[in-house]
């Protein structure tokens, strides 16, 4: 089931113009042009996505009540002379908007509207090296609750 919900995440994600790869799980490599290869865009820019669960509550009160806690990260290929982190940024907020206006991601979830918060939250976002890329990272988080 949790399948499910990844999936659903991951297609929101992907309706995101300009997003770049998405994928439901963190791809790895044996070297570095296989990593940069994974979260590439069609442009050579290293921009891309993936999605893991981080934890599992379930409480019983009538119906078991499941909340999942998912971090999303992303990367995005520093220019400065293209002002990346303006674009970065702007990416940032179609996917926190794209969720806001579906809480329960196509039905797949009761809400993503949960005491941790509305939607996506963005925890953290920074400069790292990736794929020996200097890049913009940023980690996202989603709360999603369903009744089992």
């Amino acid at each position: 089931m949790a399948d499910t919900v990844r999936t659903a995440i991951a297609d929101k994600m992907k309706t995101i113009t300009g997003i770049g790869q998405v994928h439901e799980y963190e791809r790895y490599a044996k070297d570095l042009s296989g990593l940069a290869e994974f979260y590439g865009n069609a442009d050579g820019q290293l921009r891309g996505w993936f999605i893991r669960r981080q934890s599992v509550e379930e409480i019983r009160d009538g119906r078991p009540l499941e909340t999942v806690r998912w971090q999303i990260r992303g990367y995005m290929a520093l220019s400065d002379a293209n002002q990346s982190e303006l674009q970065f940024n702007d990416l940032v907020d179609a996917i926190r908007t794209a969720f806001r206006v579906d809480c329960s991601l196509g039905g797949k979830v009761t809400t993503t509207a949960t005491d941790d918060g509305n939607g996506i939250q963005m925890p953290e976002f920074q400069q790292v090296l990736f794929a020996n890329v200097l890049c913009h990272a940023v980690t996202l988080t989603l709360t999603t609750e369903r009744y089992l």
